[in-house]
């Protein structure tokens, strides 16, 4: 008989330990380790020398192009890196109630038409899937089939029996085997649910989809165990009580991980949105400090967005920094330069920075922006509405050059956008585009010279 051992695993990180701790010392959490029954893995010794494949000359290796199965949702497409791929391993995570379960039914449908498609909800009954399937207008055709499992085995013998292609689990958290004493949701179970589930998709030429919960932090819970082991990792971001969706590929091993996709959530479902940019720009009120426009880039796409700020008097001597969707550490170091090279007192103000619809950035060409907004809110003086600002700040208060200017500066100008102020170090790029009054500057010093002259 297999002997049976105790260990102390860290729900959050996955880390181990043959005693209980109160802090995990490779994710700094509290109270996070359970006690869970290992039982060790099977020598594998009988099974060296039985690999089937050998090894070959790297140059006689042939490439074939991966073939992939379109969703029809366009913007699940450009994220996956052009559609799905057989056999790959897909998992989605994101807030409760963002639209997990409601992309996965949509596009469930969508290949249902060519291909069997098998939903697992682990969540919800058969007829609660189908009541959603209806509110959404999904199709419901003789290659859609759902099914309530929670055994890892039940899923298996269900996959075989239809012969899916395509198969669907909602979620990973509660699907368990019994060969893993530890209740479902655990890291051990988890981490071997997920194993399995590769395992079967390699070599059954599956395409798996997983949803994954979220925890406290925004993260997916178990993200080293699953992350590491699945091909592609999206996230839904935004917030679940706006009509907005963004979808982000943070891992992905058959495309980039820089697209993003935008979704509007109705009625119906998630709806694509066609140009993202109209609608970051679509409540934008004129004549407000605080307020100016920049060209981004995810991935291939130039999206525009609102950067807005606001600066006012601290009180009670306490000054707060405080920023949405863009990176903290970003705003400090860019109010120190404000302070340092253009003398800007903002050593007893309070400094918000937000990034308007949800969006998050971290391209540094919105440096010049975003301190343009700051002086902006702080001279209380309005940036015209028909100018885009773009840059990146360095310590010295120098304006450097930015990447794929010319796509940028195309979408400036098929929103209407008349000027712009661009690095001097772009000016080769930015001589491309002739119907934009372009700005070149090469410090902060000179920028804003122009820009409250202009005002």
């Amino acid at each position: 008989m297999t002997k049976t051992k105790t260990i102390f695993t860290c729900q959050n990180c996955g880390a181990q330990s043959p005693k209980w701790l109160g802090k995990c010392p490779d994710c700094n959490s509290w109270s996070s380790f359970v006690e869970e029954d290992v039982i060790p893995e099977r020598s594998m010794r009988f099974e060296v020398g039985a690999t089937q494949e050998q090894p070959v000359l790297l140059n006689k290796v042939e490439i074939e192009k991966e073939p992939r199965w379109e969703t029809g949702i366009k913007e699940l497409d450009r994220v996956l890196g052009g559609g799905v791929v057989i056999g790959s391993m897909v998992l989605i995570g994101g807030d409760p109630g963002i639209g997990k379960s409601t992309l996965s039914l949509q596009m469930s449908s969508n290949l249902s038409k060519e291909h069997t498609v098998l939903y697992v909800s682990g969540e919800e009954s058969t007829i609660q899937t189908k009541m959603r399937a209806n509110r959404l207008n999904s199709s419901t055709g003789d290659n859609f089939y759902i099914v309530n499992l929670i055994n890892l085995e039940g899923v298996f013998e269900a996959i075989k029996k239809i012969g899916a292609k395509v198969v669907i689990i909602d979620s990973i958290q509660v699907i368990y085997t019994p060969e893993v004493t530890s209740s479902p949701g655990s890291v051990s179970q988890v981490r071997e649910c997920a194993n399995m589930l590769m395992k079967f998709a390699k070599q059954n030429g599956v395409s798996m989809f997983i949803i994954g919960h979220v925890t406290k932090e925004g993260t997916i819970a178990g993200p080293r165990v699953l992350e590491h082991i699945v091909d592609t990792v999206l996230y839904f971001e935004g917030d679940r009580f706006s009509n907005y969706r963004m979808l982000r590929a943070v891992k992905n091993r058959f495309g980039s991980t820089n697209e993003v996709g935008v979704f509007e959530m109705s009625g119906q479902g998630l709806i694509e949105v066609a140009n993202p940019s109209e609608y970051f720009l679509s409540e934008r009120t004129s004549n407000i400090s605080g307020s100016v426009i920049f060209a981004t880039m995810e991935g291939t796409r130039p999206l525009l967005v609102e950067i807005q700020s606001l600066v006012c008097k601290a009180g009670f001597g306490m000054v707060r920094r405080k920023t949405q969707g863009i990176d903290f550490n970003r705003i400090n170091l860019l109010v120190a330069v404000l302070e340092k090279r253009i003398g800007l007192k903002l050593e007893d103000k309070d400094v918000f920075v937000n990034i308007v619809g949800g969006i998050n950035i971290s391209d540094p060409a919105a440096d010049l922006a975003i301190t343009t907004a700051i002086t902006s809110s702080f001279y209380d003086k309005a940036i015209p509405k028909d100018l885009i600002i773009l840059g990146e700040v360095g310590l010295g208060g120098e304006i450097r050059s930015v990447t794929s200017l010319p796509l940028r500066l195309k979408e400036c100008v098929k929103l209407g956008f008349k000027k712009a102020i661009v690095p001097q170090g772009n000016v080769k790029d930015a001589k491309e585009t002739a119907d934009l009054k372009l700005h070149t500057f090469g410090s902060l010093r000179e920028a804003f010279k122009f820009l409250w002259k202009e005002n």
